[in-house]
């Protein structure tokens, strides 16, 4: 069931806005601060969840992978409304809120990938060809 893929990414975007709106206000900013990429996160951290847990389904999986795909390009849709010019002249508290996000962000994927165990190769054993002539030069 792809449609809830895309269900707990609605959630996790709606979720995402709202604690944006919170830092934002938090930081004395009238406006989201990295909800989006909260929101990001928490589709992550869910994906892993419910992975190690067993309870996501392979077409659920599909569809949080398709729509997390997709994440990059709203994102870059989203930062291309935002008026750069106007929040650096609002003050350091808008730089300073944006390189804070920016290193939770790093922090917290980093810890992410920690977390994930590697997939074991499958190439243990060479691939013979029964051709005598690609066989001669071993």
């Amino acid at each position: 069931m792809i449609i809830y893929g895309t269900a707990l990414l609605a959630l996790c975007h709606l979720l995402g806005i709202f604690l944006g709106d919170l830092l934002g206000q938090a930081l004395g900013v009238k406006t989201n601060v990295g909800g989006v990429g909260i929101a990001m996160l928490l589709l992550i951290t869910a994906r892993i969840y419910m992975n190690r847990k067993g309870i996501l389904p392979k077409l659920t999986e599909l569809g949080v992978e398709y729509w997390g795909a997709m994440y990059i390009p709203v994102v870059v849709a989203m930062a291309a409304q935002q008026d750069m010019v106007s929040a650096l002249r609002g003050g350091p508290v808008a730089l300073l809120s944006a390189l804070a996000a920016v290193a939770v962000c790093a922090v917290v994927i980093s810890l992410i990938n920690r977390m994930e165990h590697p997939v074991a190769s499958s190439l243990a054993e060479p691939v013979r060809n029964d051709n005598p002539l690609l066989n001669e030069a071993e």
